[in-house]
């Protein structure tokens, strides 16, 4: 007979007990036999509308019965497949329409919270492509660059030709990604090292941004597509030798020149990544109105000097150094047009710290993998280090940490995709991302024990490099205050400082 489910109320549907229905003339036994043998004959069947979800419950067959096996069930066990999945449809059930069971999912250690599958196909290409160069071009180079403290200028040009520098920026010779890609590029590269991150950050946000945000179109013809290829290195000027956290009070001057239309710069910047060997610095000044403003300066111009900051311990396979201005003179074309007040500094900071968000991250996932296969493979007292619940603890940390630090990121960069971002929300997760990384990072190395201290394990370099992260572009504890007070404003106290 053809079974046809009553429509039916769906809360007395799927509550149906189990019930043997007896075909009279037919002995329990015989009906037994006969529910065995169709229920083999079932699952060697090929019955599209039903799958193992739904397990018929068959008695009182007749033996021998010609009919088709889905004409010849009696009932459906609903209550069976209540049991096998809390994922089922009881519209389409009390319909005749069973929905096939998924297959259970598998925790998967690498992809903790299913980042990939929330990220576009675009997106997902982009990484991809990034992570072989990283992984092929510069591992290979990072030990002794790191040794030797020295910056091969080719990686940016390199990097130029796979368009990952300015990459959210349209147009110019960019590529007009989003603002994840972005964040997964950063992610990459900080895998291998953070001052390969650094150098590519500093090009994109704290240069290219710039001068795309507040530049004139002049501006932006002339740098940004050589900036993009690499054929440029850049860098930023903001931190002076007694000003770090506080710009507001920077002692670089611009005078400006009424008869010639030029402005004159005098002062110095510390900590500048790119220095030594960039070919443009933008660099932020005080002019006689009190107004904070932006100037794109060239290497070659009378009375700029960029001298290495030599003995670092950090980031040693960037650059760093100073800007030096001695009456540097330079055309009213120079200035950014668009950039007034210390909004304009801010603003290429918050882009930079949206990547080391990311960046922070990769470093710590390299540290994470690396203690992990460690102490699979290192034997003590005839047992892996793995074994022992103290080190499985700290693992369950640090991989919750990461997975949640990277669901963060993905949800801000959405945001700032969607134009719905506040500069506390990078803040936050600047602040949150450093400092779990530097953490991470740490017990890593002590989980190697001796060999933690060896820079062939790449560990210690990773705790060197996020103690400068943890730092630059505003500490740990300025990204506190940023957020407190981002918290504070909107009650009834306000603690903004003035900011022009």
């Amino acid at each position: 007979m053809n079974f046809t489910p009553k429509k039916t109320n769906i809360s007395t549907a799927v509550r149906v007990p189990k019930k043997v229905q007896q075909v009279p003339g037919v002995p329990p036994k015989a009906a037994g036999t006969a529910r065995a043998e169709l229920a083999q004959e079932w699952q060697q069947a090929d019955v599209s509308e039903a799958t193992d979800l739904w397990r018929p419950s068959l008695v009182g067959i007749k033996k021998g019965s010609k009919e088709p096996i889905r004409d010849r069930l009696i009932f459906w066990d609903w209550t069976a497949g209540i049991k096998s999945s809390s994922l089922m449809n009881p519209i389409s059930d009390c319909l005749g329409h069973p929905e096939k069971r998924k297959a259970k999912v598998q925790f998967d250690w690498q992809d903790a919270l299913c980042l990939e599958s929330q990220l576009t196909e675009e997106e997902t290409m982009i990484r991809d492509t990034f992570r072989t160069y990283c992984q092929d071009k510069l591992m290979p180079r990072i030990l002794l660059a790191n040794r030797n403290e020295v910056f091969h200028r080719e990686i940016l040009t390199e990097m130029g030709e796979l368009g990952v520098l300015g990459p959210t920026i349209k147009g110019y010779g960019c590529a007009g990604t989003s603002y994840v890609a972005y964040g997964l590029i950063a992610r990459e590269v900080e895998r291998v090292d953070s001052a390969y991150r650094s150098v590519m950050s500093v090009q994109s946000s704290l240069v290219m941004h710039p001068i795309y945000a507040y530049g004139s179109e002049e501006q932006k013809q002339k740098y940004l597509p050589k900036l993009a290829t690499g054929e440029l290195l850049g860098c930023f000027g903001l931190t002076e030798p007694n000003h770090g956290s506080d710009p507001g009070s920077m002692e670089t001057r611009a005078r400006y020149n009424p008869s010639s239309r030029t402005f004159t710069l005098n002062g110095s910047k510390t900590w500048i990544t790119n220095s030594p060997m960039a070919d443009v610095c933008v660099v932020w000044a005080k002019c006689e109105d009190g107004k904070v403003r932006g100037f794109i300066l060239e290497r070659g111009l009378k009375g700029l000097s960029t001298p290495k900051i030599e003995g670092k311990f950090s980031l040693r396979a960037s650059t760093t150094g100073m800007i030096i201005m001695e009456d540097v003179e330079v055309p009213e074309d120079c200035l950014l047009p668009h950039a007034s007040g210390l909004a304009g500094p801010f603003g290429c900071l918050n882009n930079a710290r949206y990547g080391i968000s990311w960046g922070a991250l990769g470093a710590a996932e390299f540290c994470f993998h690396t203690a992990r296969q460690y102490t699979l493979d290192r034997i003590q007292f005839g047992v892996p280090l793995a074994r022992n619940q103290l080190i499985q603890k700290k693992m369950a940390d640090m991989l919750t940490e990461i997975s949640i630090g990277l669901q963060a990121c993905l949800q801000l960069g959405r945001l700032i995709d969607q134009k719905k971002s506040a500069p506390e929300m990078v803040s936050m997760l600047k602040r949150n991302s450093c400092g779990k990384a530097l953490d991470i990072a740490r017990q890593c190395r002590d989980m190697l024990g001796g060999n933690g201290i060896a820079d062939e394990y790449h560990v210690i370099r990773h705790v060197m490099n996020l103690e400068a992260v943890n730092t630059y572009e505003d500490d740990e504890n300025v990204r506190q205050s940023c957020t407190v007070n981002g918290k504070l404003k909107s009650g009834t106290v306000n603690l903004d400082s003035e900011a022009s």
